[in-house]
């Protein structure tokens, strides 16, 4: 990982108001981002997208979580929760997908907002977005776990294993939870289930408005749940919407959109990572 930047003096995550930042555009139209990610980290997609989307330029500096990238000291500077993504801009530190992805709606709206006008709107997105966060964000992790990256955990010594689940700020009890073996089959079912009831409530909002789940414009609530969809498209878990032809268009929608393609760039699909799901899927 490259040396912070010199601006970056503490862990205070300073960021810019919305007036500071107006006026260092009109002055300067030249911003400066580095993204702090890993290519299949769901959170830091979610980020890529907004910023491919808005046309701005950013450097990317490309975490190994499986290496423990994230839990080194100059990371755990910056982001004390030891997870991705965290944005660079012109040195102020902005962490937190869901807080970076309307950060960048907020400072710079164009060429494409994702954020209603209207406040009651604005509200209804945001209320959507903690549905997002507590549901299929949260959910998507267990089969991510289960299919992926389990065969990593295994090779590793208990004590390995205990070592780097305890040096995890923010994810230890689910490491733990996890284990070398994997979530049980009871919790698998479960995380399926939720992701189920997603699925669900997104069409019902499509259903109420479409084709976006606010209606005829993209917003951050479709940016938010994008990648957990991926996620579960990439794991051979897509059948699970198949009947559910308003999801179906949907997800045909935010992959033909054009921020979508240089946010998965190779590398970013599980699939593209661990071999042992491309042969599991041609064994289906």
């Amino acid at each position: 990982m490259r040396t912070q930047r010199p601006k970056v003096a503490s862990t205070l995550h300073p960021v810019m108001d919305g007036d500071a930042v107006n006026r260092a555009l009109t002055a300067d139209q030249e911003m400066s981002f580095l993204l702090y990610n890993a290519p299949q980290s769901t959170c830091s997609q979610r980020v890529r997208f907004v910023l491919n989307a808005k046309q701005l330029p950013f450097e990317e500096e490309k975490l190994d979580l499986l290496a423990g990238d994230q839990l080194k000291p100059d990371y755990l500077a910056l982001n004390p929760n030891g997870v991705v993504p965290t944005l660079d801009h012109d040195g102020n530190i902005v962490t937190d997908s869901s807080v970076i992805i309307e950060y960048l709606d907020e400072i710079a709206p164009e060429p494409e907002t994702f954020t209603p006008a209207a406040p009651v709107a604005r509200a209804k997105m945001r209320a959507l977005m903690r549905f997002i966060d507590e549901m299929p964000a949260a959910a998507v992790r267990v089969p991510t776990f289960n299919l992926a990256f389990l065969p990593r955990f295994a090779a590793m010594s208990e004590e390995e294993f205990l070592a780097f689940a305890e040096s995890k700020p923010l994810r230890k009890e689910f490491m733990l939870a996890m284990g070398r073996t994997g979530f049980p089959e009871k919790e698998m079912n479960a995380a399926l289930e939720r992701m189920r009831r997603t699925y669900e409530r997104m069409d019902l909002e499509i259903a109420a408005s479409g084709p976006w789940l606010m209606g005829k414009d993209i917003t951050l609530a479709d940016v938010a749940v994008m990648p957990a969809i991926v996620r579960m498209a990439d794991l051979g878990l897509d059948t699970m919407w198949k009947d559910m032809p308003r999801i179906v268009r949907w997800y045909e929608q935010i992959r033909a959109h054009p921020a979508f393609k240089p946010t998965y760039y190779f590398g970013s699909l599980l699939t593209e990572r661990f071999p042992h799901l491309t042969a599991k899927a041609a064994e289906v």
